[in-house]
């Protein structure tokens, strides 16, 4: 069994930076995402990576300000956040142990291995 241990996550101003770090139990040399929830609203992929970190894809909503990663030495996955935006405000949830897939078409099923998520909050 793995566990996925969100952190990084808290309150930012308008057009401010966060990272999300996501540390493993152990090495998943598997792709690995990140996905968001906000309150009311659907489960939204947001950016995908391949276990060498090779090749990414990004929600269209996120492109260009976020940046998935992956240090596979130290077993942790990050999402660098820029230009937060108030539709940004969510639960933030990484999930591992699964093939590649277009962030699209992520499902929960994708991944055997799921966070308990991390709240990243964009204030006014």
């Amino acid at each position: 069994q793995v566990s996925l241990v969100e952190s990084g996550g808290g309150s930012v101003q308008a057009g401010g930076s966060l990272r999300l770090s996501c540390t493993s139990s152990r090495y998943l040399y598997t792709a690995m995402a990140w996905v968001r929830q906000a309150s009311g609203k659907e489960r939204e992929g947001v950016a995908i990576i391949t276990p060498t970190g090779e090749a990414t894809d990004y929600a269209h909503s996120v492109k260009g300000r976020f940046t998935i990663s992956r240090d596979n030495a130290k077993n942790t996955l990050y999402l660098q956040m820029h230009s937060l935006k108030p539709e940004d405000t969510a639960m933030y949830c990484c999930g591992g142990g699964g093939s590649w897939t277009r962030i699209v078409l992520l499902k929960r099923s994708t991944f055997q291995y799921w966070g308990q998520g991390n709240e990243v909050n964009r204030s006014s």
